[in-house]
This record gives structure tokens, C-alpha cells and sequence, in this order.
């Protein structure tokens, strides 16, 4: 299918998609604020940027759209039909920049938690909290 927009209208559109505040993110802040969980966001010390930071668990909660970040067997990971190469490209790039990401938290003894997108129903946020609880093993409620 061709696009409807021309492509100086389409990279103008493309370049202004934003990599912080998105709606899923602030889905999740909100939910974990309202929880009584305090944290900062994208530290820049931390590899990747994590979206949310819980010092106090040494938990980074890395909130992944399922377009960019490849979410495997989601509706939403579609490949546009038009430039195919240049989009596998990106999007493998993009997989293994997250890979290297998650591993160096790892190393640096940081638990990583990734949210999808499509997985912000209730039950998923309140398995979200259960996980960012057991990562420091003996606290409560609150960050």
C-alpha cells in the first residue's frame, strides 16, 4: 500500500515521535506513583535510559513499544510495507541495542523489568508491582 503522505511530510511526522513521556509510560509512572512507589526517570548514568528508576530496589523498568522494540506475536509489531530492508534494519538494531542494554543492567546489578505496550491491563501492573517488591527481598510497599 502506498503511503498517503508525501515523504518530506512523512519524515517530518517520523522524526517528531518522541522517545519519552509516551502514553505507556505514563500509564505505568502513574500506576506506580499511586502505588506509593517514588522513583526518577531516564537516568542517564543507567544504560538505555530507563524509562522508570527505583533506586531503592535497584529495579529499571524499561517501557517497550511494541512497534519499535519488536514485541514478538503482537498485533502491533508491524513492518510497514514500503522500504522493507531499511525496516528490518532499524528494528534488528534496535532489538540488540535493547539486548546489550538489558545485559549491562544486569551487570551492573540492576533488575531489569520490561513492559510492553499491549500489556498494561490491571492484572500485568499488578504483576509489575509483586515483581518490583521481590527484587529486594523483605520490603513493603513503597520506593
Amino acid at each position: 500500500m502506498a503511503d498517503i503522505v508525501d515523504r518530506a511530510t512523512r519524515s517530518r511526522m517520523m522524526a517528531g515521535i518522541g522517545g519519552k513521556d509516551t502514553a505507556p509510560e505514563l500509564t505505568v509512572r502513574r500506576f506506580l506513583h499511586r502505588e506509593g512507589f517514588r522513583f526518577r526517570l531516564h537516568r542517564r548514568d543507567l544504560p538505555g535510559r530507563p524509562d522508570v528508576v527505583l533506586a531503592r530496589y535497584r529495579v529499571a523498568v524499561l517501557v517497550h513499544g511494541c512497534f519499535w522494540h519488536r514485541h514478538s506475536s503482537c498485533r502491533y509489531a508491524t513492518t510497514p510495507s514500503s522500504n522493507r530492508e531499511f525496516w528490518h534494519a532499524k528494528f534488528a538494531q534496535n532489538v540488540a541495542r535493547d539486548r546489550r542494554n538489558l545485559r549491562e543492567l544486569r551487570r551492573l546489578g540492576w533488575t531489569p523489568i520490561v513492559v510492553w505496550e499491549c500489556s498494561l491491563s490491571p492484572s500485568r501492573l499488578a504483576a509489575l508491582k509483586r515483581k518490583i517488591q521481590q527484587a529486594r527481598p523483605g520490603s513493603g510497599k513503597g520506593g
